[in-house]
């Protein structure tokens, strides 16, 4: 059962994302080659709690870790260690955080130092993707929509769209109804309502879009070995147009990029 939020709820929403998106922002700086994930995590944990926060994953499912960790081939829900990263490396880095009972949940893909430039385009597509199915969330539409266009803009390059894992609702849960995955049909699926909150989340492979798991029970893996790219953004259904709660801009400030592919989210 799909559970809309008050506009009330979607504020206190709101500053749960923006922590995430403020973590994302400060370990931007940090992402760089000899850096080891456990070291990533920690600084992670301390800043959500000094922003009166907790981890959101940490515990979450008997996850034992702040961040999910994913670099180059691993898809998601990556374990941190002490491995450090290497120059060329990609790394997906998901992050929870609660605060006011409510859940924010993001991620980012970032490169470590220089990338091949094929990998640099996975990582525009699967960004490009992530509007391109934000902007479907709106009143009318299904979750097919969604998911039919985020498979559209991603299989035109070439890529595979994962189908085990997606992405969900989110509120006082990390994972509310209605899921929501990255490929679909057009008019099929739950219809969207006011006030509802999702966590739309590619997860593009370079290769096929089978995944395989490792043996700690976490850990997912591209069945062929290339890497795979994920981003993922909290929006709401406010006005019967798409709001976003999180943002990637305290990234872009920490890696000097400019870009306005938000505007069209904002609401006044």
């Amino acid at each position: 059962m799909i559970i809309p939020k008050t506009r009330e709820e979607i504020e206190l929403m709101r500053e749960s994302a923006l922590i995430v998106s403020k973590t994302l922002g400060m370990l931007a700086s940090e992402v760089k080659p000899g850096v080891t994930t456990l070291y990533l995590d920690k600084l992670a944990e301390e800043f959500i709690r000094d922003h009166g926060a907790i981890p959101g994953f940490l515990g979450l499912y008997n996850f034992p870790n702040t961040l999910c960790m994913s670099p180059n081939a691993q898809v998601v829900h990556g374990i941190p260690n002490n491995n450090p990263l290497e120059e060329g490396d990609i790394i997906s880095i998901d992050c929870g955080a609660i605060k006011n009972e409510f859940y924010g949940d993001h991620a980012y893909t970032f490169a470590v130092g220089e990338i091949d430039p094929e990998v640099e385009k996975l990582l525009q597509v699967t960004k490009e993707s992530l509007y391109v199915g934000i902007r479907e969330f709106k009143a009318g539409n299904r979750v097919g929509d969604v998911g039919y266009a985020i498979q559209k803009h991603c299989e035109a390059h070439g890529y595979g769209v994962v189908r085990d894992l997606v992405g969900h609702g989110l509120g006082r849960k990390m994972h509310e109804d209605p899921n929501m995955p990255n490929y679909g049909r057009r008019g099929r699926g739950k219809k969207f309502i006011e006030g509802m909150v999702v966590a739309i989340e590619p997860m593009i492979n370079m290769g096929v879009k089978e995944i395989k798991f490792l043996r700690d029970g976490w850990t997912v893996l591209t069945k062929d070995g290339k890497p795979s790219a994920h981003f993922e953004h909290d929006v709401a259904l406010v006005n019967g147009k798409p709001e976003l709660l999180s943002t990637f801009k305290y990234v872009y400030e920490a890696l000097g990029i400019e870009s306005n592919e938000e505007d069209e989210f904002r609401q006044a």
